[in-house]
């Protein structure tokens, strides 16, 4: 017996590889494990299959592994060395290394149970989870590796290039998550050394010295070539992620790693993405959310007026769940609370990735597990693979690329969220950040951090809301902040600060340590303090301390802002004649604040250029006039009203320039306006065109790859259909022609070459034109007949060589749309049924003979017997006279003997009649059935009388073409015979009707009598049939009215109920 794994004790320490593959992965399933030497480890298999049908899987993929493959059973714990397959029916998730299983629902929607599996991996085996994604459509396992690389797994796919259905891989690998593209084939090897390398690389809490410069190393150099700085962040995290990545391309060293880094910008890449992972989720801690809603999100809204605007941040946004969940929330509070205040969301990151996925709002099905039902239905779209945010939702957002750790934050926030990213930065950062998002609170706004982060040093400004959740609140909009918390932001298009600028042409840090140190003791020295500002007059460096000579001014760069009052004229004055000469320019005695009085300084313009880095620059000086009188010899002495007038003055000059370049921007700008405005609107119409058809063209990838399976198995249904249809001509004696619309030959069977000399060159050619050996067939007038009206024709045709065919031609008929394509001729070999029917005619011409012999036997008898007869009738007669003299016997014989003689007579007649039938059936009329049954009444009008009979009539057909003498004798026999076999409990009811009913005239003749029981409806038309043996008759009647009516070519029938009635039914032919 095979043990379920249910008592076994789970294994904390091994590695378990998760295997989810869909349409086409079990061939690649196969050739995985036909390479899996690894012993060790434990495998999982998760591919799709239909719960319709049991699976098979366990007992395919045993034929290709050597390691026991089970089934999964509910609490199995996963064990070393073994395969795992999901059954058919359930999801599958892991928890403690015991696998559970869920019942699948008809849902309607594709069943991700490969992401199901993948993050409950992840969540219960961290960095000791593998994935590997197969052959597949959709996107199931895309979330789920996400998942395995956050908690430090690894990622294998199929190569898309040789993977017979390539979407799902191909999905996977647009995550940018993905360690290895490769073949089935060789991913065993590539897990095995893995596993091994990363049992040799032991993560340590603590760092040694060599591990610790590679990291710097490691960390410098990406940031050199990506506006990225990790340096701040926890070097144990950055340092585990490296280590993995060198693992995974099987390096023994971290210095090998950065040798690769330094030769494979992809790798770069690849390593970045991995220390900038994306993960999020809809109403991720509902707990927190739930608090979010019910108290954090009112006290924002109460007191805002419909004019106002609620603005929030959400940093670190990631591929966008959070921040749509915030907005949804925000939206169901103010459309409760009836208000249509404005919401602005600023949700940031600084993955570019993950920002383009979040800004197409859309979403896999399993999001479902999330958000609610009534969330879905009123602010997503129903897609054909998954949801689309609503355009009410998604206006609300603002998507953009934000550095944290180097630009400013956003201001004047109600509510800031910045969860699960503090804990991967060391304290220093976290502080830094922690200050940052302060500054961008107002009073009262709310900030947001994940459960296991905190404020490093509480401000008494905020307070704690909610300690589990780490909810604050600010108490005081805190503006005070140092103007070295913040680094200088990076500028959208050339505004680059030219710090950065000489970074990337110099490649070389700022602010090097030493240098600042030897230029400010040299500034000292001099009595000297200053900066260096661009042609922008921008702050590129300082010298010592210019707290004195500059205005605390923060996120401000610009010199002249920077400065007094009188020193940024003097330094405005300066600038213009270093402009002009190109020479250094000094002013002396310029009067400033200083400690609640003025003190004078001096300021010295030098122009220079950085000839490597192409840049024209400034050096500003400044020092006290009592410190150095040799400047007030030199430089000019400052007038501050001289200065101010030349000001003035040079304002003017470049206002009226101003004015005379923006008319002619002015009309240069009405000129292109109109064009502008018309392309402007183009471009809208096109991009939301280009956004429709990119979602179209989305859903139709997916519908294609689906509609590609369907064909695939609907070919292999058409190969086999058509093996079936050759194998049945072949099979088939009988020819059949398959025929166009133009008579052209389609298709043949082998058998048709008796009628028609066929080759298999002649497909294609009309059927006209092909010789036949039948005579006098009309097949090409048949076949345009059934092509033109649809209908069947069936005819008799003779061969050449005598033998009779029956000729079948019948409408080809597609389907699809009911049309008629063609013409079908079916050739039935009838030669043995035409020998057959002709000795049939032949027996039957001799029958027939025989028949008239009989019937004219029968006549002539019945005539030569009545002469005798009468002459007995005549001789009782005779006796009559004698009748006083009879005793009561003689008298009891004389009376039996009229009897007998009547009933004789009466049987004579009737056989004359059957004798008569055949010849008088030709004598055919049109008789008025009103006129007949009067005169039949009439001739019976005493037996009507006695029996109170009641004779209806209604007509549909007021006359009937038959022979009158034989009509009367129906309609006779079955009025006398309702009469003679009426119900002595009540009145005899007669209805007499005709109609047309199927090509004939229907004659029923109904009552209310007795009945005929069911069991001997079928006897009632046999000669001498009596079914009534208390009531004279002979039995001959119905069966002269069958006989009469089959003659003709009409039928009869009846139906009957005992103690009801009866009904005969009369069809004469038209």
């Amino acid at each position: 017996m095979i043990n379920n794994g249910t008592n076994v004790v789970p294994i904390p320490s091994q590695f378990i590889i998760a295997i989810g593959a869909s349409a086409g992965g079990l061939q690649e399933i196969n050739s995985f494990f036909d390479h899996t030497p690894l012993d060790g480890v434990s495998y999982v298999i998760i591919q799709h299959l239909s719960a319709d049908y049991k699976s098979v899987m366990a007992n395919l993929v045993t034929n290709h592994s050597k390691l026991q493959v089970l089934e999964a059973t509910e609490n199995m714990v996963v064990e070393v060395n073994k395969v795992y397959v999901i059954p058919s029916t359930n999801y599958m998730t892991i928890n403690n290394g015991r696998l559970l299983l869920t019942e699948k629902q008809k849902t309607g929607t594709p069943h991700l149970t490969i992401n199901t599996f993948f993050n409950s991996l992840a969540d219960d085996m961290g960095n000791k989870a593998i994935g590997v994604l197969l052959s597949g459509t959709g996107t199931d396992g895309t979330k789920g590796i996400e998942t395995i690389k956050l908690e430090g797994g690894m990622v294998l796919v199929s190569d898309p290039a040789t993977a017979e259905y390539s979407e799902m891989p191909a999905n996977a690998i647009k995550t940018g998550l993905v360690d290895y593209i490769v073949e089935p084939a060789k991913m065993p090897a590539i897990i095995e050394e893995y596993v091994r390398r990363k049992e040799n690389l032991k993560e340590n809490i603590t760092i040694n010295e060599a591990e610790e410069k590679i990291r710097k190393d490691i960390v410098d150099f990406i940031k050199e070539h990506y506006p990225i700085d990790f340096s701040d962040y926890k070097p144990s995290t950055i340092l585990r992620r490296i280590k993995r990545r060198a693992a995974t391309k099987s390096l023994k060293n971290l210095e090998s790693y950065l040798d690769l880094l330094k030769a494979d910008d992809t790798e770069v890449k690849a390593l970045t993405q991995d220390f900038l992972i994306s993960v999020t989720a809809f109403f991720r801690d509902k707990e927190a959310f739930d608090f979010v809603e019910s108290s954090v999100i009112p006290d924002i809204i109460k007191d805002k007026t419909n004019d106002d605007e609620i603005k929030i941040w959400i940093a670190g946004c990631a591929t966008g769940e959070e921040a749509y969940s915030m907005a949804i929330l925000f939206k169901e509070a103010l459309d409760k609370a009836n208000k249509t205040t404005d919401i602005k969301i600023f949700a940031t990151d600084l993955d570019n990735n993950a920002l383009s996925f979040a800004k197409t709002g859309f979403y896999e099905n399993s999001i479902s597990k999330n958000v609610s039902t009534e969330r879905l239905n009123s602010f997503f779209t129903k897609q054909e693979n998954g949801y689309k945010i609503s355009e009410v939702i998604r206006k609300m957002l603002i998507f953009a690329n934000h550095d944290l750790v180097k630009n400013p934050p956003y201001c004047n926030m109600d509510l800031i969220s910045c969860r699960n990213l503090l804990i991967y930065l060391n304290q220093n950062l976290q502080k830094k950040l922690l200050t940052m998002l302060q500054f961008g609170l107002k009073k009262d706004g709310y900030l947001l951090l994940g459960p296991s982060e905190n404020i490093v040093e509480q401000s008494p400004f905020i307070e704690e809301v909610n300690k589990k959740w780490k909810i604050y609140k600010m108490l005081e909009a805190q503006r005070n902040v140092n103007f070295d918390v913040f680094s200088p932001p990076v500028l959208s298009g050339n505004s680059v600060i030219p710090a950065e600028l000489i970074k990337q042409k110099t490649g070389k840090k700022r602010n090097d340590g030493l240098n600042k140190v030897l230029n400010d003791a040299l500034m000292h020295e001099m009595g000297n303090v200053g900066v260096c500002v661009d042609e922008d007059n921008r702050v590129v460096q300082s010298f010592g301390d210019t707290s004195k000579y500059l205005l605390p001014k923060m996120f401000n760069f610009d010199l002249i802002e920077l400065l007094p009052k009188n020193l940024s004229l003097a330094y405005k004055n300066a600038c213009r004649q270093v402009v002009k000469t190109n020479k250094k320019v000094e002013i002396n005695g310029i009067s400033i604040p200083f400690n609640n009085d003025e003190t004078l300084v001096n300021i010295t313009v030098i122009p220079f250029k950085d000839e490597r880095n192409e840049l024209d620059l400034k050096l500003v000086l400044f020092n006290d006039s009592s410190l150095n009188e040799a400047f007030k010899n030199e430089g000019q002495a400052f007038d501050e009203k001289l200065y101010a007038s030349e000001h003035i003055n040079n304002l003017e000059e470049e206002l009226n320039q101003t004015r005379i370049n923006l008319q002619n921007a002015y009309e240069k700008l009405d000129a292109t306006n109109e064009n502008m405005q018309s392309f402007n609107e183009e471009l809208l119409s096109t991009n939301q065109e280009m956004q429709s058809t990119s979602e179209e063209m989305q859903s139709v990838n997916e519908e294609l790859h689906s509609i590609n399976a369907e064909y695939q198995s609907k070919i292999n249904e058409l190969s086999e259909l058509n093996d079936d249809l050759n194998n049945y001509f072949r099979s088939n004696e009988n020819g059949q022609l398959f025929l166009s619309k133009k008579l052209a030959l389609i298709k043949f069977s082998p058998s048709a070459v008796k009628h028609f000399n066929l080759l298999d060159t002649d497909l294609g050619r009309p059927i006209t034109n092909i010789s036949s050996n039948l005579t006098n067939q009309t097949l090409e007038a048949d076949a345009k007949e059934v092509i033109e009206k649809g209908n069947t024709i069936t005819k008799e045709v003779e061969a050449i060589n005598g033998n009779w065919y029956q000729m079948k031609t019948m409408p080809y008929i597609r389907e699809k749309n009911n049309s008629i394509d063609g013409a079908i001729i079916t050739f039935n070999d009838i030669t043995q049924l035409k020998h057959v029917q002709k000795e049939l005619d032949n027996t039957n011409k001799t029958l027939t003979t025989i028949n008239a012999d009989l019937d004219n036997f029968v006549y002539t008898a019945s005539h030569d017997l009545l002469g005798p007869l009468n002459n007995i009738e005549q001789i009782i007669s005779m006796l009559d006279e004698h009748k006083a003299a009879f005793t009561p016997e003689i008298n009891q014989y004389h009376a039996l003997m009229q009897t007998s003689v009547v009933k004789f007579k009466s049987l004579i007649r009737d056989l004359a009649v059957v004798g008569k039938i055949e010849s008088q059936g030709i004598d055919s009329l049109p008789i008025n059935l009103l006129q007949l049954i009067d005169e039949i009444k009439l001739s019976i009008q005493s037996t009507i009388n006695n029996s109170n009979a009641i004779i209806t009539t209604h007509f549909d057909v007021d006359a009937i073409r038959f022979s009158r003498k034989n009509l009367r004798s129906i309609l006779y026999n079955l009025i006398n015979n309702a009469i003679k076999f009426r119900s002595a409990e009540r009145t005899i009811q007669i209805e007499i009707s005709t109609l047309i009913k199927d090509g004939f005239v229907l004659l029923s003749i109904s009552d209310n009598g007795l009945g005929i029981p069911k069991e001997q409806i079928g006897n009632v038309f046999t000669m001498y049939k009596r079914i009534h043996q208390d009531i004279e008759g002979q039995g001959l009647g119905l069966y002269l009215i069958k006989k009469i009516v089959d003659a003709t070519g009409g039928k009869v029938d009846a139906e009957s109920e005992v103690g009801k009635g009866s009904i005969f039914h009369i069809y004469f032919k038209l």
